[in-house]
């Protein structure tokens, strides 16, 4: 008898530890399906652009389950590339060099086999330092492609391995590059195939401008666009990637990332007033912007740069509908940031915000399948929908948005 207590002794401990772990795996599961397993957040005007959505796209109204081992925004947007990157080979573009009209260079990377002669087409934009083959532009290149659709990916100037030509780079709000390119691609497909455009993160923040910089121009050359963890109000994303620890992290990690790529374009050379010194010491996103950018492009303070690149203050002047994705903890757009208010007092802007996701994360499923993923299945469904648009149900819609938009400007001019 006293063998067996002694025993049971000496497995207590190792009782103790499976109800503790046991106990703490059921509050963490607990924890993932009330708080964290949620609807997508579906932020738009009432009236037939959100109609069409929530009936076009099934991922509004199911729940969207994160990835339950890689929770946090940073593991997912860090998991996600390493993931991608060791997945997705390099695609075989067929590249096009473009001189614009101040003889600088941008590449224009074709994708089109497997596509007819009806296959619309879809303009991608990368993000920061992105080119053709970063592994979140391949993701949508090849969803797309499967889908039998075409697409395009812009290069800026001194990225994808083209020479800086001119003295002059790219920012989150020059939109001249991007309709010289628009105009272009419109001008080389043929007449009846039509044209999409998607933005992720600092490529959203260009596609926005320009949608609402030159909203006649865009509403002319493109159907539909999507943008994809962008950060609309830049001033709360520079502050949200100064705050410690993985935050700053991954703030100082795209800083010297866009130093070695500044380096690398060779402007130092081209533009003698700029203290390199100093652009090379910068630590932050916001120091770089204020050595670099803000004197390369001509504003008079960071603020002002930030502010003339911020998106929530135009949105009512775009007049293409515009579908963007972002989660609610991208470490690089806090939920604060996104303009709710002003996406739903405009005509043609949809937000879809999940709960968790990163920055151009998503992941989703016990062990994420990229053949699959959450962003590339909404852009699919979304470009699908809008381009073949065999019956014309969406240019219908197109035209009573319009019609809204121009009675929404005929309001405010009054």
């Amino acid at each position: 008898m006293y063998k067996i207590f002694d025993n049971l002794y000496d497995y207590l401990p190792n009782i103790l530890g499976y109800l503790v772990l046991g106990l703490g795996l059921c509050i963490y599961f607990a924890y993932y399906l009330l708080v964290v397993v949620k609807r997508p957040m579906l932020i738009c005007s009432d009236g037939p652009l959100k109609t069409f959505l929530l009936n076009e796209i099934p991922a509004l109204s199911m729940k969207f389950w994160p990835t339950i081992w890689c929770l946090d925004s940073r593991v997912q947007t860090f998991i996600a590339s390493v993931l991608r990157s060791t997945t997705l080979s390099d695609i075989n573009y067929r590249r096009e060099i473009l001189t614009l009209k101040d003889g600088g260079e941008v590449a224009l990377d074709w994708l089109d086999e497997n596509c007819s002669s009806l296959s619309p087409c879809i303009l991608i934009l990368p993000g920061l330092i992105g080119n053709s083959q970063d592994d979140y532009v391949k993701l949508f290149v090849l969803a797309a492609n499967k889908a039998g659709m075409r697409v395009v990916v812009f290069n800026n100037r001194g990225l994808g391995g083209i020479e800086v030509k001119t003295p002059l780079l790219y920012n989150a709000c020059k939109v001249d590059d991007l309709s010289e390119v628009v105009q272009y691609v419109r001008k080389v497909l043929p007449e009846h195939v039509k044209l999409g455009a998607t933005g992720i993160s600092l490529g959203g923040l260009v596609l926005g401008n320009y949608l609402a910089r030159r909203n006649e121009e865009a509403r002319r050359n493109i159907t539909a666009a999507k943008i994809v963890s962008v950060p609309w109000q830049v001033n709360k994303a520079i502050d949200s990637m100064e705050q410690p620890f993985l935050n700053s992290l991954m703030g100082m990690v795209l800083t010297q990332q866009m130093q070695s790529t500044i380096r690398k374009t060779g402007i130092y050379k081209q533009e003698h007033g700029l203290d390199e010194t100093r652009i090379q010491a910068s630590k932050t996103m916001r120091e770089f912007d204020v050595h670099f950018t803000i004197k390369h492009f001509g504003y008079p303070t960071v603020e002002d740069y930030y502010k003339d690149a911020s998106l929530p203050d135009k949105l009512h002047h775009i007049s293409v509908p515009l579908l963007c994705l972002n989660a609610a903890d991208d470490p690089l757009q806090p939920m604060e940031g996104i303009p709710i208010e002003a996406t739903t007092d405009c005509t043609h802007v949809a937000i879809i915000v999940t709960s968790r996701g990163g920055h151009i994360g998503f992941l989703e499923g016990m062990w994420p399948s990229l053949k699959n993923e959450y962003m590339s299945r909404i852009f699919t469904k979304y470009f699908k929908k809008t381009l073949y648009d065999e019956r014309g149900e969406f240019q219908s819609i197109k035209e009573d948005l319009h019609k809204e938009y121009l009675q929404k400007q005929a309001v405010q001019c009054q």
